[in-house]
């Protein structure tokens, strides 16, 4: 079985991450033809920015979960527009849940809209298209429904989860398609420096754990993250993803390098879990490469660069370990802007969506040095503390980490890009 799990993070950062509670209301559910006529954008009218979603898509059968929200007594539902067959919408323990029995060759993908607080799924009868497609103006009806749908609405709520809503006739365009940012444009001659490649590196595997604690272990957390954040990097931004490893394997440091220059990676994430003696430290932290750094981040790189210990040759370290400050200023000074970059955006990412930040940090990372590309180390959580434990062994903490450094990869991508086209110009 296909599983597509996708999690999108909020805007607000006023609740905690673990927060269980419903937060905001789902309002409507409306349906209109994609720009290119070869689907349909379902749009979640809400009456905030949905803190978190979920995807699961499998053959004919699509759900999408909206998480800490609850349905607006008032909720309205529009006829369902193929390749959706139908729909229900049900609400459960803090969340909205949209069953949509779609046809089975049919794609979907689901993003914030730009414009409002709502939340847009576009499904599609082929492959989706590579560039962000433009957003759907909401319906010029009224937001609330008619009293027809709002009593229908309001029994289907008192009787348990609404009725199925079957597909109305494809039907041709429904006028203009506004507003949203287009992708920006690479010029030609500048093709072969498109952010086309990325490298995700899952720490740790099989019999190097990481850090242990509370039921989990660095090695399956990251794992965990970088499963569902490679999906969302190749279907939502068309850009190639390359695996240090896709299971409970070992891979010694300086191969996970050499398998990013390898394959031509143009950015590298190395995803990992923290520990601390303490179990109050909490929170998440992103690091580039530089020859020294502070004594809590001097903590991390020896904890990290203590797996070549575990490796079938620890000496093939030992011009870095001895010359490292030389080695990584060299390596640092060629992608230091842009991996800083990187870094900061995945940090105010995961502020956006709750977490608690400790911010952007410098040190001799040797998986960092590796790696000839901008690059950076996520620690996504500490597994020494409990509750960020319990969090990261979740689904959802899982798929709403993964989404935090997507929405972080997606804005490196358009201030990478817009770079290029600008440099394009000025030759």
């Amino acid at each position: 079985m296909h599983r597509l799990a996708l999690l999108a993070v909020a805007l607000l950062a006023a609740a905690p991450a673990s927060a269980r509670s419903a937060d905001v209301d789902v309002e409507r559910v409306t349906f209109d033809r994609a720009p290119n006529g070869s689907g349909v954008v379902v749009r979640v009218e809400t009456s905030g920015r949905v803190p978190a979603y979920s995807i699961d898509h499998s053959g004919g059968s699509l759900e999408l979960v909206l998480y800490r929200t609850r349905l607006s007594r008032r909720v309205a539902q529009g006829e369902a527009v193929w390749p959706v067959a139908s729909y229900r919408v049900e609400s459960a323990e803090g969340r909205v849940t949209l069953r949509f029995e779609v046809d089975p060759a049919a794609e979907a993908r689901a993003r914030p809209d730009r414009n409002s607080d709502d939340l847009l799924l576009t499904v599609t009868e082929g492959p989706p298209e590579p560039a962000v497609a433009a957003d759907v103006p909401r319906s010029p009806v009224s937001r609330w429904p008619t009293p027809r749908s709002a009593a229908r609405a309001d029994a289907s709520a008192a009787a348990g989860p609404i009725a199925t809503v079957e597909a109305a006739p494809p039907t041709t365009g429904v006028g203009p398609i506004t507003g949203g940012e287009p992708a920006p444009v690479v010029p030609e001659g500048a093709e072969r420096w498109r952010l086309d490649t990325i490298v995700l590196d899952a720490g740790h595997g099989a019999h190097d754990f990481g850090a242990r604690a509370n039921g989990t272990s660095d090695k399956e957390v990251a794992l965990g993250v970088v499963s569902r954040l490679g999906p969302m990097i190749e279907r939502e931004l068309g850009v190639n993803v390359v695996y240090t490893r896709d299971d409970d394997t070992f891979v010694e440091l300086r191969d996970r390098g050499r398998i990013a220059n390898r394959e031509g990676g143009k950015l590298f994430i190395s995803v990992h879990a923290n520990a601390a003696g303490s179990s109050a430290a909490r929170g998440t932290e992103t690091f580039f490469l530089a020859p020294r750094g502070s004594s809590n981040a001097r903590e991390v790189m020896e904890r990290e660069n203590s797996v070549i210990e575990l490796e079938s040759d620890p000496s093939a370290y030992a011009s870095f370990i001895e010359g490292g400050d030389i080695i990584a200023s060299l390596a640092m000074s060629a992608y230091q802007e842009e991996s800083q970059l990187l870094a900061r955006l995945i940090e105010e990412a995961f502020v956006r969506d709750g977490r608690h930040s400790r911010g952007v940090k410098q040190d001799n990372f040797i998986v960092l040095w590796a790696a000839s590309m901008p690059a950076v180390l996520v620690e996504v959580g500490f597994v020494t503390n409990p509750d960020e434990a319990r969090y990261l062994k979740s689904d959802e903490g899982l798929d709403r980490t993964a989404r935090s450094i997507f929405e972080a990869v997606r804005a490196y991508k358009q201030t990478y890009e817009r770079g290029l086209a600008v440099a394009a110009i000025g030759r």
